[in-house]
């Protein structure tokens, strides 16, 4: 423990943003991360608890007090060598994690938790500039050949795992670019695409072969998933070529909304609006980009997705932008004695919010309204909760003026005709159904056939595609090899 007292003497610092009239001219990363110094008092702040429930809070159990005291030491390179052993992309977490970490820090039951993610931020960041992330080849190889179907961060991190166990590892993507969600759906204003780049040229130093705008499977027609495929391969040509197949894709189906108007011009899913962006910043042409230029853009949905929505329309230039969430404004602070150290329900308000956003709480979307087959408004109601279920408050209808419509409420599941061409077995949620046990963890109905990440758990974090990935690696390996060496 570095400095035994730190925790009463320091306050947090939290990481900075650039200023709201320079961030939304431009698509790039805006926070300013913090400085040795500030690294350091954060560091110190740690209290090294007898039971450190940051561990358990993180979804890739981060050996949080060991770098925490590191940093406070000066000693980077080691902490970087404690982070890398547990997270195989801490550049990714270290900028958009929500970080389930701090929530579930000792110091945050009276106090303000340690800020666990500025430090990985900072050490990851530190390791690029001193040439510390390097490639980890395989000395040896075994001669099994697995296929990744999947290059988000399940994928990413499953297909390293594998390649560095001395696997002939092939990561599949259907898309002209690795990282799947990550490229084409977190905005480059929240991550920039050259943090992937790097990871995709490490893990090709590495021997993992990738194949990108290659569709596994088929999707149904009409379907609204983003797909630049320029070749098809089917389920059962990967499961002849090789000794095992991990799938790894996204929970790409889009909730949707299907009330009166929903076919009217101008009403998308968030996916439809955000890849296109990225593509632009890639510097592709794209042909039909959905742009909110001098709109009025209402997004529905009051998740992350929809944040993202917020921060692009701003940036395009819209007139006005409003997003909805159907529940209840959260309380500012949540109740610590009642939550701790789980994931609390409080008020949350992204920088996205900050650069100009009307949110409204506890409404409902009745119907879209149009003329001349576009959409220009939204006749909406407010909801109110009582017993459990959601009733309309009587005289609250109103109709709000928009252009653009952009629906982010969520995904509900794979698309299912993926896992059929493969006959996996799903869920109740329409997920690929498997365990994540010790033994046979990750393994379907199908023989040699594995799932992981959202294709296995639905929506979810890329903290939790992280270790999805890590052990259904492992998973792969003991199953080819008879035992794994891997980390779990």
């Amino acid at each position: 423990m570095g400095k035994i007292t730190g925790f009463m003497e320091y306050e947090r610092i939290e990481e900075g943003y650039k200023p709201v009239p320079e961030r939304v001219k431009h698509y790039k990363e805006f926070v300013i991360g913090l400085d040795d110094g500030q690294a350091k008092v954060q560091g110190a702040r740690c209290m090294d608890c007898g039971t450190p429930f940051c561990n358990s809070g993180c979804p890739v159990n981060n050996v949080i007090p060991d770098f925490n005291d590191l940093v406070y030491r000066a000693d980077w390179q080691n902490a970087f060598a404690v982070l890398d052993s547990t997270n195989n992309f801490p550049e990714f977490t270290g900028r958009i994690c929500p970080a389930p970490c701090e929530e579930a820090c000792v110091l945050n039951v009276n106090d303000e938790p340690v800020g666990i993610k500025s430090i990985e931020h900072a050490i990851i960041d530190r390791a690029w500039e001193h040439g510390w992330v390097r490639p980890r080849a395989a000395k040896i190889k075994t001669g099994k050949k697995v296929a990744v179907v999947g290059s988000g961060p399940a994928g990413m991190a499953a297909a390293q795992q594998l390649a560095r166990a001395g696997h002939d590892v092939t990561l599949f993507e259907k898309n002209d670019r690795v990282g799947g969600l990550l490229r084409y759906g977190i905005p480059d204003f929240k991550m920039e695409k050259i943090h992937i780049d790097r990871r995709v040229d490490q893990m090709k130093a590495e021997g993992v072969q990738i194949r990108t705008g290659v569709m596994v499977g088929r999707l149904p027609e009409g379907s609204k998933v983003t797909n630049w495929a320029k070749e098809t391969i089917s389920p059962e040509e990967l499961q002849e070529q090789f000794d095992a197949v991990l799938l790894t894709g996204g929970a790409e189906q889009s909730r949707d909304l299907p009330v009166p108007g929903r076919d009217l011009a101008g009403i998308h899913f968030a996916m439809e609006f955000l890849p296109l962006q990225n593509k632009v910043n890639a510097g592709d042409k794209v042909k039909g980009q959905i742009r909110a230029d001098g709109k009025h853009v209402i997004v529905i949905g009051g998740g992350d997705t929809g944040s993202d929505c917020v921060g692009t329309s701003n940036r395009h230039g819209a007139a006005s932008v409003t997003q909805f969430e159907l529940m209840p404004q959260p309380p500012e602070h949540e109740n610590k004695p009642l939550t701790w150290p789980y994931w609390p329900y409080k008020l949350r308000t992204s920088s996205s919010h900050e650069e100009g956003c009307e949110r409204e709480f506890a409404i409902s979307t009745k119907e879209f309204v149009g003329e001349k087959g576009k959409v220009t408004g939204l006749k909406t109601v407010r909801v109110e909760w009582k017993d459990g279920k959601m009733v309309e408050v009587p005289g609250s209808e109103q109709t709000l003026k928009a252009d653009l419509v952009l629906l982010a409420m969520g995904f509900v599941s794979p698309v299912a005709s993926i896992l059929d061409g493969f006959r996996v077995e799903k869920d109740a949620r329409g997920n690929a159904k498997a365990t994540t046990e010790f033994s046979g963890g990750y393994a379907t109905n199908v023989s040699k056939v594995f799932a992981a990440g959202d294709m296995r758990r639905g929506q979810s974090l890329v903290v939790w595609a992280i270790r999805e990935g890590r052990q259904a690696a492992r998973a792969v390996d003991e199953f080819l090899m008879g035992f794994s060496d891997l980390p779990r």
